[in-house]
């Protein structure tokens, strides 16, 4: 893979890729026994889904079982000759890794096989560079693309190493090329990591303004392509990209819904998780993720219909329990699961995942859901205003008929079971009402 060309725009980054390219998936098989991750099969199926995100051609793909992995290049000899065969049967111009590739392994296979080779991290980055739409998240991208590219600038940029050297007896050797893009690229992440660092500050602030308004935060989480913008346009009414491609969306939006019982709540559509994500994205995207963690209620969005399940919700936890959430000293977050896609299961295996409903998160059952269709999303809708306004208790209130403001929001923002005019203990008209609010709500009440 060519190196990372320095003062690009970040919309080229995604220009490293040939889309359409005939391409061969090889899998490293690294597990080690009793692991619970996802087996061969669906690692494979999971990265032809990814390489066919970003365009282009699978030709074939296998997994090869990795005993001892080989500096070198990952692979035993053997088995990069059988991947150098497949690639001429094929007709395969670009070998992606599902893997963690080195440089020099990375070097050493694309000289073996005269052929371009990618990792798994490189394939997520691009994909990444590809679908990212607002300027945060393109700064995010950079962000990881520079840093999964600086460990690159080692010993495979061989055009590199020149010298440039100073003037005079005093001029000395100067330093090499590769040292000077080494450090143009920590100062250019340097100025991005500020930049986020904004967005970031940016961020709490308007969070913090939202904690001041009444209105609950509800975060949609789950693998990439188990139908979370699906969903989050079936309750909105929007239109945010929903496709069966993983990665369809990256930047976070966020829309006005209401509840039973909730005159309005604000529902947040989140990044995809996917196993072994790049930590370079982990660390670009915290950010964003961070709005997972000040959600009033998390819906883990799971598809059903995919035989990984289980494993999938393994990753999403793994990576939810990384940001913080839950955590032992932190506050601690509902977590819903909707069962999406249930009109993909035959009948006999749907009436079993039926029957297991019970099984899902403690005390907060599951929901089978069909975000396309709409089938079981009310029962969703239900469920999300009960767990938000379950804590709520009947007040008895007395607000003089001249604090319009305080009439106006417990009207808004309570669920107001009666009313009467009367007069307060100075004889002035007063509003009488019984109303439920939550402690949150009522802390706010009394702000006013």
């Amino acid at each position: 893979m060519s190196g990372f060309e320095f003062g690009r725009n970040p919309e080229d980054i995604k220009g490293d890729v040939t889309r359409g390219a005939p391409t061969l998936i090889v899998l490293p098989d690294l597990r080690q026994r009793g692991s619970q991750g996802l087996d061969a099969e669906a690692r494979l199926e999971e990265a032809q889904g990814l390489a066919l995100a970003i365009g282009l051609d699978v030709v074939d793909s296998f997994a090869l079982p990795i005993r001892a992995v080989r500096p070198a290049t990952l692979f035993g000899e053997g088995q990069v000759d059988k991947i150098g065969v497949a690639c001429e049967q094929s007709g395969a111009e670009l070998v992606v890794v599902d893997g963690a590739l080195s440089a020099i392994q990375q070097r050493n296979l694309e000289s073996k096989l005269s052929r371009k080779v990618i990792d798994r991290t490189g394939l997520i980055l691009e994909i990444f560079g590809e679908r990212a739409a607002t300027a945060e998240g393109r700064l995010q991208v950079e962000l990881a693309h520079l840093d999964y590219q600086a460990g690159r600038l080692v010993r495979s940029w061989t055009h590199l190493e020149r010298q440039r050297g100073g003037f005079g007896f005093l001029g000395g050797p100067g330093e090499t090329q590769i040292e000077a893009d080494r450090r143009l690229i920590r100062d250019r992440m340097a100025r991005i990591r500020r930049e986020l660092e904004q967005v970031r500050r940016t961020r709490s602030l308007h969070r913090e303004r939202r904690q001041r308004a009444p209105w609950p935060v509800i975060a949609l989480v789950g693998y990439t392509n188990a139908g979370k913008s699906t969903l989050f346009n079936r309750l909105t009414g929007a239109d945010v990209m929903a496709e069966d491609l993983l990665f369809a969306t990256l930047d976070p939006t966020m829309r006005a819904i209401r509840l039973p019982a909730v005159d309005k709540a604000i529902l947040s559509d989140t990044v995809g998780f996917i196993s072994d994500l790049p930590t370079q994205l982990v660390a670009a995207f915290r950010a964003t993720l961070e709005e997972v963690t000040a959600a009033d209620i998390i819906v883990h969005v799971r598809d059903v219909a995919n035989p990984a399940s289980a494993e999938q919700k393994r990753e999403v936890e793994a990576i939810l329990a990384d940001l913080g959430v839950n955590a032992e000293d932190g506050p601690q977050v509902p977590i819903i699961e909707a069962w999406n896609k249930i009109d993909l299961l035959p009948p006999d295996e749907r009436a079993l995942r039926d029957d297991l409903i019970g099984q899902g998160v403690p005390d907060v059952p599951a929901v089978p859901i069909s975000a396309v269709n709409g089938e079981g999303v009310d029962v969703l809708v239900e469920r999300l205003g009960i767990v938000l306004t379950g804590e709520a208790r009947t007040l008895d209130l007395t607000v003089p008929m001249a604090d319009g403001q305080k009439l106006a929001w417990l009207h808004a923002h309570g669920e107001v079971l009666s009313e009467r005019v009367s007069e307060d203990a100075a004889g002035l008209p007063a509003s009488r009402l019984r109303v439920r609010l939550t402690p949150r709500e009522l802390g706010r009440f009394y702000s006013l």
